[in-house]
């Protein structure tokens, strides 16, 4: 039997065992030790909630909860950057609706899936310890912001269907070149088919062309321009879903204008060589992650902010040039790393930005090459430094695996809440205003008014021009009865951003129990004329209507309130009431 004689075969790690039995050398054995270290690491998922803007992406969002649905989802800016995991969402809102526990698992479940995935296109790629750089980069804890984070789903759905295209499109490749036809056309056409789910999962898979072809020169050896060939009718695909990407993030999220947040090119190259070295330095050593970073500035008038683009471009240059098999695998990893981690380096602006030039989310994808680099580089060190000793190597490799899960399993406990989640952002990043603005509306849920007062406050010494910690300060003033300091914040967001519904909507809120009736149907139509499906504004407006006698009006405002959200109570009793006052009047007559 295989199992009972002395082996030294290779295990999926790469590392030598004795006696190994047969199943120990089984690709569904290492496949499951993948999938159960990913579900024991993210163990705290099990009591964590919703965090950040999954309000936005997910328990808020019309398209989701309604009244809008699947057609919006393709067919209008709430696409977003990831109409395919919207629809995901969408589905999974049908089985259980808001409850955050099976969002989670989901989530959870689709990493370890890309996990495995990862481990067999390594293994297609012949790269040694391919085991090991998969499980390196499973359980590493700059993955859990995209883990953890239900609205980074669009993160692991993406890297399913992302790694089943370089699946199938390496396998198309080894059969070509073994002058195999059957099934390499089946194998072409999954290639295109996962690469089209991969980008309208996430926009930032647009790279995966450049990435097929790094794969076809790491298997041939050598670059052929027929490899650009094999990937022409990806091109299309990647320029489609960047121009509807970039559409909706301008639809969806204002232009940056604040003079603070302006870049200028030589910043943006400044700050994207730093922003390099930056992700691989939490690679190499995960701590501190924090969820929002301190956000550095570049002097782009010195010659030293562009020390770090330079070092990196010399670096590959070297490898590139270098024809030793190390420095070839040096230039596959770090080429790889540079094409998945551009769309994040900044070059492009966008208003996340303002909060901090990196997040480990945005190093998913990227972190796949230096991880397998380092499991690669791992396994020939130990196999030449501790030959003789083979319990030594899996027990080396088995305690780094080991350390890197409990300290993901740490870093997972952060996102139980958004207080946890933004007292931990605080704690290392004192100057965070968007951090306090979000730990004041926690404490604001959960009644604790005072507190959200001064972290409201805390956000605004930090950065003044911020019209939503005004809005919300002024919420809080409201529900404290202080009217006239509730309407002065909410008047000062309005001035730094004209066309806030949501302030127009609470200065409403706040005329209306000043007894400013007029002022305040005022501001419910300037709200209405920016965001019509605003139901709040609306059926804030109908109450405004009653307490002026417009009960015909007021009924109208509630009814189509009704049509666009169904379920919303509010809107449903003051109906009933406004209904019931319009029968008593029509008695008196």
């Amino acid at each position: 039997m295989a199992g009972s004689r002395a082996s030294t075969r290779l295990t999926p790690t790469g590392v030598g065992v004795q006696r190994a039995p047969s199943w120990f050398r089984r690709d569904w054995f290492w496949g499951l030790i993948l999938m159960l270290s990913v579900i024991l690491t993210y163990t705290p998922v099990w009591k964590a909630g919703f965090v950040w803007d999954d309000e936005t992406i997910l328990t808020t969002n019309p398209c989701i909860v309604g009244p809008l649905g699947f057609r919006e989802i393709w067919t209008s800016s709430y696409a977003n950057i990831c109409p395919l995991t919207l629809t995901t969402f969408l589905a999974e809102h049908g089985l259980w609706g808001l409850n955050p526990l099976p969002y989670h698992l989901v989530n959870v479940l689709l990493h370890g899936a890309c996990a495995i995935l990862l481990w067999q296109v390594l293994q297609s790629l012949r790269v040694q310890g391919a085991w090991l750089g998969a499980a390196l980069w499973a359980l590493h804890p700059v993955a859990v912001e995209s883990v953890a984070w239900i609205t980074e789903m669009k993160n692991t759905e993406s890297c399913l269907f992302f790694l089943l295209s370089i699946l199938f499109f390496v396998r198309y490749l080894r059969t070509k070149d073994l002058g195999g036809r059957t099934g390499s056309g089946w194998n072409y056409a999954l290639t295109l088919v996962f690469a089209a789910l991969a980008m309208a999962s996430k926009s930032s898979t647009v790279i995966l062309p450049v990435v097929l072809c790094l794969c076809a020169w790491w298997i041939d050896g050598r670059w052929h321009w027929r490899n650009v060939a094999r990937v022409v009718p990806m091109f299309p695909m990647a320029i489609i879903a960047s121009a509807v990407s970039m559409w909706t993030q301008r639809l969806q999220l204002p232009t940056v204008t604040d003079p603070q947040w302006m870049r200028t090119w030589p910043e943006r190259l400044g700050a994207a060589g730093d922003a390099v070295w930056f992700y691989l330095g939490k690679l190499l050593w995960p701590h501190p992650l924090i969820t929002i970073y301190p956000r550095w500035q570049i002097a782009a008038g010195q010659w030293v902010s562009y020390l770090a683009l330079l070092a990196m471009i010399v670096i590959l240059s070297i490898f590139w040039l270098n024809r030793q098999p190390w420095s070839r695998a040096c230039f596959f990893a770090f080429a790889y790393f540079l094409v998945t981690v551009l769309a994040a380096l900044g070059l492009i602006d966008n208003p996340i930005f303002r909060l901090s030039l990196v997040f480990d989310h945005l190093q998913y994808l990227a972190s796949i090459g230096p991880l397998a680099l380092v499991g690669t580089g791992l396994v020939l060190f130990s196999n030449f430094i501790v030959p003789k000793k083979r319990w030594l190597q899996p027990s080396l490799c088995a305690g780094l695996l080991l350390t890197l899960g409990m300290a993901s399993w740490q870093r997972t406990l952060v996102y139980e809440s958004n207080e946890t989640l933004w007292t931990d952002t605080l704690a290392k990043n004192p100057d965070c205003w968007s951090g306090h603005n979000n730990l004041g509306e926690a404490f604001a849920q959960k009644g604790q008014l005072n507190e959200a007062v001064t972290q409201y406050q805390k956000a605004l010494v930090i950065y003044p021009n911020y019209p939503e910690a005004r809005n919300n300060l002024g919420n809080v003033l409201l529900r404290k009865g202080r009217l006239d300091d509730a309407v002065a914040q909410f008047q000062e967001a309005l001035v730094i951003k004209p066309n806030y519904a949501a302030a127009r909507n609470n200065l409403g809120v706040a005329l209306l129990h000043m007894g400013r009736l007029d002022d305040a149907v005022a501001q419910f139509q300037k709200a209405l004329e920016i965001n019509p499906s605003h139901a709040d504004a609306r059926d804030n407006l109908g109450v405004a209507f009653i307490q002026k006698g417009q009960l015909d009006e007021a009924i109208t405002q509630f009814q189509e309130v009704l049509r666009l959200k169904p379920d919303f109570t509010p809107a449903q009793d003051n109906l009933a009431k406004a209904q019931a006052l319009m029968r008593q009047a029509d008695g008196y007559k």
